[in-house]
């Protein structure tokens, strides 16, 4: 083998680590261990068949919190005009960075009722400030998360 073939083999090997880096998620918390993927229009569609469960969800994030990155909101397309579910996080343990927004997302949580949580509460009225939509009646469900992963555009 010469050595212009070696070199050659040599930057291509390189050329493909770094692509296969480049595509490779930044973790969130315990990222994402369910394998099987609940669709996301289902589930903010029919939220209360969830309640109580761990689900792993995909989509596109819309807007993520910009006090603490305590949440993030993803919809199933990438039209910023469909329906959108709140993938809430305790405060400080996991932080999404604003340059999540627009990126394909997946999370893993369990399905609750906002309701009560203050937290909660406070993160959908945020939400529904960020997207100019009404914040008197704020998202009713969210994905309690435990993990995520947020990929590079693509």
């Amino acid at each position: 083998m010469s050595q212009r073939h070696v070199f050659s083999t040599g930057v291509a090997l390189a050329l493909a680590l770094v692509t296969l880096q480049a595509q490779q998620p930044q973790t969130f918390g315990a990222g994402v261990s369910l394998k099987e993927t609940t669709p996301l229009a289902h589930l903010i569609d029919r939220p209360s068949d969830f309640e109580g469960k761990t689900v792993r969800v995909e989509g596109v994030v819309t807007a993520v919190c910009m006090h603490m990155g305590c949440w993030m909101a993803l919809t199933p397309e990438k039209d910023a005009d469909t329906k959108t579910m709140l993938i809430k996080v305790d405060d400080g343990v996991i932080v999404f960075p604003p340059s999540a927004k627009g990126r394909r997302a997946v999370a893993q949580g369990v399905v609750e009722r906002i309701g009560g949580s203050r937290e909660g509460q406070e993160a959908a009225s945020e939400h529904a400030r960020s997207t100019g939509t009404a914040s008197t009646a704020p998202t009713a469900w969210q994905l309690k998360a435990t993990g995520a992963l947020v990929y590079e555009n693509q």
